[in-house]
């Protein structure tokens, strides 16, 4: 399926791995021109040079830019000031109880997952509206629905992502502009894997078992028993980037593995 992708900008945030990359790769192959982003340059560096060898005729750019400041936002805006796609892929997660939560994690999960995209939405959209055509998506997470006990900071953040992508798709009313959130169940990311990597150790089992006890116990709703791969998330984000879901606005749209048990 030709989803009419070429020549469209899009920006990923957080695309040195993870969701992030696998969707700027999904974009890169449908022929929208990629800007990767992470915080680290030589990060940035070696995920455009990744995506060059699995898309060699991409149009790839990198920019390293650390999107929890406002001098980060300001650095990439002034770098690329216009784009037609916004991933906002960025975001950070940090296993914690409740009473152990200071002020300071609570405000740095808002500021990091909810206001990055918010300030780069607020950047980008009033061109969207004025030529008529743009694609925001907030990478939230099932977690935004079914509140983790053990990371209730992270589940806030994600709960807040629906609530903002909600409310800019109904800015964009009557517009060819559309904002919507994906919420991806436990996906294998690099930060995913190096944790139940250290989980496995703390248990004395091997990865495996760790991962078979995280469904039994933790996500035992879980209709696939297993994490998803990031190319299965970047799938569905890239469909939503495209003109071909232009009906499809405001939308919390799961891709977790069937963990959400609401048929809503």
């Amino acid at each position: 399926m030709d989803l009419q992708l070429h020549h469209k900008r899009a920006l990923v945030t957080g695309s040195s791995s993870g969701i992030g990359f696998a969707t700027a790769v999904a974009l890169a192959r449908e022929g929208a021109q990629v800007i990767l982003n992470g915080r680290s340059a030589q990060r940035v560096e070696h995920a455009r040079e990744r995506l060059l060898a699995l898309v060699p005729q991409a149009q790839v750019q990198g920019m390293a830019a650390d999107l929890a400041t406002m001098d980060g936002i300001q650095k990439l805006v002034v770098a690329h000031p216009d784009v037609d796609i916004l991933v906002n892929n960025l975001g950070i997660f940090e296993p914690k109880a409740f009473e152990n939560i200071t002020d300071t994690d609570w405000l740095q999960m808002f500021n990091v997952n909810v206001m990055s995209g918010v300030r780069l939405a607020r950047a980008y959209l009033p061109a969207m509206k004025q030529r008529n055509w743009g694609r925001i998506v907030f990478v939230s997470s099932e977690s935004g629905a079914n509140i983790p006990v053990e990371m209730v900071h992270y589940g806030m953040s994600k709960a807040a992502q629906l609530a903002v992508s909600r409310g800019i798709a109904e800015d964009t009313a009557g517009t060819g502009v559309t904002c919507n959130s994906v919420l991806p169940g436990p996906t294998m990311t690099e930060g995913v894997g190096d944790f139940f990597a250290s989980l496995a150790t703390e248990q004395g089992v091997d990865l495996a078992e760790a991962q078979r006890r995280f469904f039994t116990e933790a996500r035992p709703s879980s209709l696939l028993k297993r994490f998803i791969d990031p190319a299965e998330v970047a799938n569905l984000i890239t469909y939503v980037c495209s003109p071909l879901s232009a009906a499809t606005n405001g939308a919390a749209l799961r891709v977790d593995g069937g963990i959400v048990r609401s048929i809503i």
